[in-house]
């Protein structure tokens, strides 16, 4: 990957971001270039994603800080190229670069207004409010205002972040602007791949500014802690390389552990999932009552017939199903119900990697989950949603308010790789590596969905013992291939029309 490409895939907290800004002005850079640099890159996307033929009214909005120069630099720019420009700044003190800014858009006859409802005759808003760092709540007039902008029905492009966004966990602070366009300056941060703030950041871009790559790499730790999965990325670890000479069982086998007279179709679609993956061998082990239906739908894989409950739950594993040395890898919980406890307790027993989903969480979490994850000799992929991951963690208070340091948490307390389902998934190891997946879409928002990703991780992991992938790339990686699938399909097809069983058939396309 070329080095600045590699950029794309880099996120930088709020310090790392300062100390890098800190070594740029270091070595001589002064802040008046950088933030001419920056801002006319930004004023030029503006210009492409809102010509001034389509809009031509802007108004902007200016904060204290370098945030509200950048925007007026932009306003500067704008004005320049001919579009109606107006501006509000609702504060009466401003930076010293910032001030000379705004005495320059004065001096061109750029207006100022003194209330945001002169504004709302624009056709676009620019929010310079606040950038990277706030960390005070929105109050007062200022939050007045910005509640009566996400009323009003016109564009806003936001600067670096939308004004009222923590940078790192995007927790709201009092209020935040809702944007329309994102324009995220110089690195990611954070509050981008945070479930709480996708509703304020709209669509969001990088606008790359030239940042010397020496200070961004003397700044963050290798390997690279917090990293976001491309398709560039994704590609380097896809397919998995199959030499001529080879056999079923050195591409992987995999046992997954699935299904109940309730959730008979869990068994299929994670099934469905682990063939898609290319796994050399499957062996599913279903209640005795299944068998006739997965051998009809599964007719490749090898079937285990395993005695059931009065409830139609296994009731026990047979000897061919509990000879985990047999295994490369073992996946097991989708549709199994909270009543399979003498199954996960035996699976997790196993002394090959396990794969955890769905009712083996709510198990585990009944059992104790770091107590019980404790005793386990080999690595353990946990990939719960919200709820479950509360279950599984219930010292991790309010995860939802920072979902990537809950994740680094629940992994260093486990020892587990743990996958955070969610419009931006999260996986983390326990030395601290995080991945993000930067893309999904609402339509994985069906049942099912989570079964699919179950039988496609314990795949991918099975035939992985013949390369150097970490765990954790792989499970990121197949996160990244089920998104993606989701994501074509539901082009293709709407994002109603994408049920789980689609959804799997979608997986095989995506190369």
């Amino acid at each position: 990957m070329e080095p600045r490409q590699e950029l794309n895939s880099i996120v930088v907290t709020t310090e790392q971001m300062a100390n890098i800004e800190g070594k740029i002005f270091a070595g001589g850079m002064p802040v008046a270039a950088l933030m001419e640099k920056a801002a006319l890159l930004t004023s030029q996307r503006i210009q492409q994603l809102y010509p001034l033929h389509t809009v031509d009214k802007v108004g902007v909005l200016v904060g204290p800080g370098h945030n509200g120069g950048d925007a007026l630099v932009i306003a500067r720019e704008l004005h320049l190229q001919g579009y109606d420009v107006c501006v509000y700044c609702p504060f009466t003190k401003l930076k010293e670069l910032t001030q000379q800014h705004a005495n320059y858009a004065h001096s061109l006859g750029i207006p100022y207004h003194n209330d945001l409802e002169s504004l709302n005759h624009c056709q676009l808003i620019i929010d310079g409010l606040f950038g990277f760092g706030l960390k005070r709540p929105l109050s007062g007039n200022l939050a007045i205002d910005v509640d009566r902008l996400n009323q009003w029905s016109i564009p806003v492009v936001s600067v670096d972040i939308p004004s009222g966004l923590h940078t790192d966990t995007g927790e709201v602070l009092g209020t935040a602007v809702k944007a329309t366009h994102s324009l995220c300056l110089g690195l990611w941060k954070p509050v981008y791949f945070q479930d709480q703030a996708l509703a304020y950041t709209g669509i969001a871009e990088k606008i790359d500014f030239g940042i010397p790559l020496k200070d961004i790499f003397s700044t963050i730790p290798q390997p690279i802690p917090l990293q976001l999965l491309h398709k560039t990325l994704a590609l380097g670890f896809l397919p998995l390389p199959r030499p001529q000479l080879t056999h079923k069982y050195q591409q992987g086998h995999l046992l997954l552990i699935a299904g109940s007279h309730r959730y008979a179709g869990a068994s299929i679609l994670s099934s469905n999932g682990a063939k898609a993956s290319g796994v050399g061998m499957l062996s599913v082990a279903v209640p005795e009552s299944l068998k006739p239906l997965l051998v009809g739908k599964i007719p490749d894989g090898l079937v285990i017939d395993c005695p059931v409950s009065e409830k139609g739950v296994i009731a026990s594993l047979p000897p061919l199903a509990t000879d985990f040395a047999s295994y490369d890898i073992i996946a097991c919980g989708p549709g199994l119900t909270r009543e399979a406890t003498e199954v996960v307790t035996r699976v997790l027993e196993a002394k090959c990697p396990l794969v955890l989903d769905a009712d083996a969480l709510n198990i585990l979490a009944q059992l104790g989950t770091v107590n019980r994850l404790s005793k386990r000799q080999n690595a353990t992929v946990l990939t719960p949603h919200l709820g479950e991951f509360k279950r599984l963690f219930p010292d991790i208070h309010n995860p939802e308010k920072d979902r990537i340091s809950a994740t680094k948490q629940a992994a260093s307390q486990s020892g587990a790789i743990i996958l955070l389902k969610g419009a931006r998934t999260i996986i983390a190891n326990p030395q601290g590596k995080i991945w993000i997946i930067p893309e999904s879409t609402p339509a994985l928002a069906r049942g099912g969905s989570g079964d699919v990703l179950t039988g496609l991780i314990g795949g991918l992991l099975a035939q992985n013992k013949t390369t150097n992938h970490t765990l954790e790339a792989m499970v990121a990686t197949a996160a990244w291939w089920h998104a993606q699938a989701a994501i074509l399909a539901a082009k293709e097809r709407s994002e109603l029309g994408v049920d789980a069983g689609t959804l799997s058939q979608y997986l095989h396309t995506i190369f």
